[in-house]
Parts: structure tokens; C-alpha cells; sequence
């Protein structure tokens, strides 16, 4: 099972998944592209002194980053990963979710289960307060990249801008999940993980899961209204999977100009 050991491994594996899930025309590769640019991102900003400690963040980056990475892996060999990125991969094989649910599936399972842990395994109950404006710097970045998502995919998919504009019930669906929600909840779990003995963290890790897959129960069945919209916005998506992936690389080669905005 592939693991990453540095920042640029990481990169490097994103790509073998975002490659290999064009030529089988799989969904998986959607949010391997968003979580790329936040990795590329993260790099940056260790270049660049934005965060307070540099080699801890790093460090925090390649365990999050692994989390991810193991559970696709397991997902491809047929083996168990946790329930919420099994709930999300299982999405990915579905005709009906559209692209955004792709991305906040993958985003729910990373951020509100894998991000306090990782960030636990960094930390001590006696510093982890010390991370917490890196822990925010990293959350920054992915949510200003989901906020431009909406463009991005408009661009795409025109059909989205006048379904957007004929109903403002649309938007309780983002506002439903929210990234500061998220993030909270995800400084909050990481503070009570970090507590948490070595031989109760394996029970602890499972009930988070539970919890955390009913958010994408709710993500990928948001209600009879958003669902029906969804499901026009589905039936009008143009090209391949393969093509989505690339359309969404191509942003990415501009710097996502769309998703940084």
C-alpha cells in the first residue's frame, strides 16, 4: 500500500490517481484534484513562512495526506477503509451525484475525521493549542478553493447558473454543510483525541466514523428539493468523467483562478 514520506510524494501519488482514475473513468479523481491544489498550496505556504512551524506542518500534511491515500488504496484492493471514505468511494461508482457532492463527500470524511486525528499525532495535550494557527491556515486554504467551486463548475456546466438563479432554496445545501462547521468540529475532536489513551484511539476512530458518515448520508441525500435539482444538474453535465477531470485540471494549470477568487 503506497505511502507518502514527504510533501512532494504526496503530489506525486495525487497525480498517479488523478491519472489513473481518467483512463477508468472514475469519480475518485474529482476530489484527488481539489485536494492536490490544497497540497500545493500547503507547500507553498511552508516556503513562504506562513506557517508558524514549517517542519510540523509539513509532518501534519504527510500524516492527513496518508490517511486519504490508505483508504483509496484499501478501496482499490477491495479491502475495508473507514466507513465515511467507504461511503464516499462507493458515491464515486453512482451516475447521480454531480460533481460538487463528489467533492464535499471527499472533503466531510478528510476534514471532520482525518484532520484531528493527524493533527493529534502531532501534538501533545500540553501544545497542541500551539497548532492551532496552522490547523486554521490549512483549513483557510480548502475553504477558499470550495468557496470558487460553484465557478468552476458554472464555467462547466452552464445548466448550473440558471438553476442557481431560479431558486434560492439551493442554497441551504452549502449553507447545511459548512467548512467553519467542519473546522470546528474537527479542532474540537482533535483536542478530545489528542487525550485519548493509544488503546481506547482505535474505538474512539470508529465511533467518529459512524458520526461522520451520517454527514455524508446527508451530503449525498440532502432532501427531496436539492436532491431533484441535483438530479438536473446531473442529466445536463457535459463529456466524459475523464473529460470533468481534465476540465477541473485545466483550472488547476491556471492556478484555479475560479476557485482562488
Amino acid at each position: 500500500m503506497k505511502q507518502a514520506g514527504t510533501i512532494n510524494e504526496v503530489i506525486l501519488l495525487l497525480d498517479e490517481i488523478i491519472e489513473r482514475s481518467k483512463l477508468e473513468q472514475s469519480n475518485l479523481g474529482l476530489f484527488a484534484i481539489l485536494y492536490r491544489e490544497v497540497t500545493v498550496k500547503v507547500k507553498e505556504g511552508i516556503h513562504a513562512g506562513a506557517f508558524q512551524n514549517g517542519e510540523r506542518m509539513e509532518k501534519l500534511d504527510v500524516i492527513f495526506a496518508n490517511r486519504y491515500l490508505k483508504a483509496y488504496y484499501q478501496y482499490q484492493a477491495k479491502e475495508k477503509p473507514s466507513e465515511c471514505w467507504g461511503f464516499a468511494f462507493e458515491q464515486a461508482e453512482n451516475f447521480w451525484p454531480i460533481v460538487l457532492q463528489h467533492l464535499l463527500l471527499g472533503i466531510n470524511a478528510h476534514i471532520n475525521l482525518d484532520l484531528g486525528i493527524a493533527s493529534a499525532e502531532v501534538s501533545t495535550v500540553e501544545d497542541i493549542e500551539e497548532l492551532k494557527h496552522d490547523f486554521d491556515q490549512i483549513n483557510f486554504i480548502l475553504s477558499s478553493l470550495v468557496a470558487g467551486v460553484e465557478k468552476c463548475l458554472i464555467k462547466i456546466w452552464p445548466t448550473l447558473t440558471w438553476i442557481l438563479k431560479a431558486t434560492g432554496k439551493i442554497d441551504n445545501f452549502f449553507i447545511d454543510f459548512s467548512m467553519e462547521t467542519a473546522r470546528n468540529g474537527a479542532w474540537k475532536f482533535a483536542n478530545e483525541f489528542v487525550a485519548v489513551p493509544e488503546n481506547e484511539r482505535e474505538a474512539c476512530t470508529q465511533l467518529r466514523d459512524k458520526r461522520i458518515t451520517e454527514i455524508a448520508r446527508l451530503v449525498s441525500n440532502p432532501g427531496y428539493f436539492v436532491s431533484a435539482v441535483f438530479k438536473i444538474i446531473r442529466i445536463f453535465e457535459r463529456g466524459t468523467i475523464a473529460q470533468k477531470i481534465m476540465d477541473m485540471q485545466i483550472m488547476e494549470e491556471k492556478n484555479m483562478e475560479c476557485v482562488a477568487a
